[in-house]
C-alpha cells in the first residue's frame, strides 16, 4: 500500500461542499461501497479536518462558504494537500460569473490536485486520490486565502 509507505498510516480525507449540485458528492459516495471500496486502499474519510491530510473540496466557493473553507483548511494540521473536485471546483462551472460566487477553489486557496469531470466518476476520483502519493509534498498552503 502505497498509502501507509508514504503516510506511515492511512489518508485521512475532510470533504467540504463549497456550493455545489451535489453531483460530485453522489460520485464520491459511491467511492465507500463495496465495489470501489476505498478504505482497502488506505484511504478514509474523517469528520474533522484536524485528523485530515486532505481537503477535497467540490462545487464553486460561495461567499457564504468562503470562510468556513478557511478555516477548514486552516484546522488542518500539515502537510496538507488541497483537491478541487469536479468542473465548479476548477473555475465556477455553470455558475461562474453569478453574484453568490467567489469563483473556483484556487481563488481561494492553493489547489494541489484537480480532478475534472461534471461529475467525475468515482473512478477518476480514486485516480486521483492516488496520484496524490506519487506527487511531491503537498503545498505550503500559502496560497491565496491561506
Amino acid at each position: 500500500m502505497a498509502t501507509r509507505r508514504r503516510l506511515g498510516r492511512s489518508l485521512s480525507i475532510r470533504h467540504v461542499d463549497a456550493g455545489s449540485c451535489n453531483g460530485c458528492e453522489l460520485e464520491i459516495h459511491a467511492l465507500n461501497n463495496a465495489f470501489y471500496d476505498l478504505e482497502r486502499l488506505g484511504l478514509r474519510f474523517v469528520a474533522s479536518p484536524r485528523h485530515a491530510d486532505v481537503l477535497l473540496v467540490t462545487g464553486v466557493v460561495t461567499h457564504n462558504m468562503r470562510e468556513a473553507l478557511e478555516r477548514t483548511h486552516v484546522a488542518m494540521p500539515g502537510p496538507k494537500w488541497v483537491v478541487a473536485v469536479g468542473a465548479c471546483a476548477l473555475d465556477g462551472g455553470e455558475f461562474a460569473g453569478s453574484y453568490a460566487c467567489v469563483g473556483g477553489v484556487g481563488a481561494v486557496l492553493s489547489v494541489d490536485l484537480h480532478i475534472r469531470g461534471c461529475p467525475p466518476t468515482p473512478t477518476a476520483l480514486l485516480q486521483g486520490l492516488l496520484a496524490l502519493l506519487e506527487a511531491p509534498s503537498p503545498s505550503s498552503g500559502n496560497g491565496p486565502g491561506a
